[in-house]
């Protein structure tokens, strides 16, 4: 896709339209979608009284929404049971330092989400069990149907909250060095350092039912 015409699924408004380096947004759902989900931690940024809090959490993406985790007891829980709660979310998925010859052009590749919206408690009990089930497989996919789920006490001490995929937009990073031609003759080592996140090998509860396999979805992730 041509990053000087990006599609606008997501039209972009005054706060999903970088100031700097426009050329690097998107606002394609295809694009957004992708970077939502290939993590599972985001930021949430809210105000209380009048002092910003940003706090990570899960999160889990339903068609054009996202649900949140949270405790019953938090503040943007008890905010967002009223009126909704305004929220910036943001999601960030680092992919390599770029190592240039001056100090000023260093740089990261990164692939980002940005929404901005109200999120509101979810009190619907279907759309609680989805939500629920969507936060787990969401972090491993088949995981939410081999594990006991949660009782109806459990779920009153945890809160869902839903944000609305309207106001959002992508941003990215990618390529190499960017040196100024001057500095090219440079003898510094110049270049690209890929970043991964790698899965490591599950490691079994002591206290864990003798017998107990090894799931599908898990030997699948094992490296």
């Amino acid at each position: 896709m041509d990053a000087a015409q990006p599609v606008s699924d997501y039209p972009p408004t005054p706060r999903t339209t970088p100031t700097r380096k426009r050329d690097r947004a998107r606002y394609d759902a295809a694009t957004v979608h992708a970077v939502l989900d290939a993590d599972f931690i985001c930021h949430l940024g809210f105000v209380v009284d009048g002092a910003p809090v940003v706090l990570p959490t899960i999160y889990a993406r339903v068609d054009d929404r996202l649900y949140l985790h949270g405790s019953t007891g938090s503040r943007p829980m008890r905010t967002a049971a009223g009126d909704g709660l305004p929220v910036c979310l943001t999601v960030t998925l680092p992919q390599g330092i770029v190592l240039a010859r001056s100090a000023l052009h260093h740089s990261v590749n990164y692939r980002s989400v940005v929404a901005h919206g109200t999120a509101r408690q979810v009190t619907d009990p279907e759309e609680v069990s989805l939500a629920f089930a969507a936060l787990i497989d969401h972090m491993l996919p088949g995981r939410a149907a081999d594990c006991r789920p949660p009782t109806p006490k459990e779920q009153a001490m945890t809160t869902v909250l839903r944000l609305d995929l309207r106001e959002v937009s992508a941003k990215i990073r990618s390529g190499g060095v960017n040196d100024d031609p001057e500095d090219m003759g440079l003898a510094h080592w110049a270049g690209l350092l890929p970043l991964a996140r790698v899965r490591q090998a599950p490691v079994p509860d002591p206290a864990m039912a003798p017998g107990t396999a090894l799931p599908d979805y898990l030997r699948a992730a094992a490296p």
